[in-house]
């Protein structure tokens, strides 16, 4: 027989660790709608971008001075300034336009 002060070192065994859970996997429909939701916010900020450049060149084009006739009058103002706010009043009542319509077209509750 031997004692542990033999010089023979006894091996403790080793707590065994748990294996790290692994996530549920994602289904493929779930995945391909989400993959297919980010695929079009990109498309949108490119749009948006490129529409952006586009009234910028615009702009940089058109600097000029040139006469608005109004209704009761006339008035001089720079033509980036112009295209600048009608690109923005367009902006805005395409936002009204949008709210208008989802009301209007909104289910009613009942009850």
């Amino acid at each position: 027989m031997s004692s542990p002060d033999d010089g023979e070192t006894q091996v403790e065994p080793q707590p065994v660790e748990p294996s790290p859970a692994t996530e549920p996997l994602e289904p493929r429909g779930a995945r391909l709608r989400r993959h297919g939701r980010r695929a079009r916010l990109y498309a949108w900020a490119c749009i948006v971008i490129g529409l952006l450049i586009i009234v910028i060149a615009l702009a940089v084009a058109n600097t000029r001075q040139v006469k608005l006739d109004w209704v009761v009058g006339t008035s001089h103002a720079s033509l980036v300034w112009i295209i600048l706010a009608a690109a923005v009043l367009g902006w805005l009542i395409g936002i009204a336009t949008g709210i208008v319509f989802r009301a209007r077209t909104r289910r009613r509750r009942t009850g």
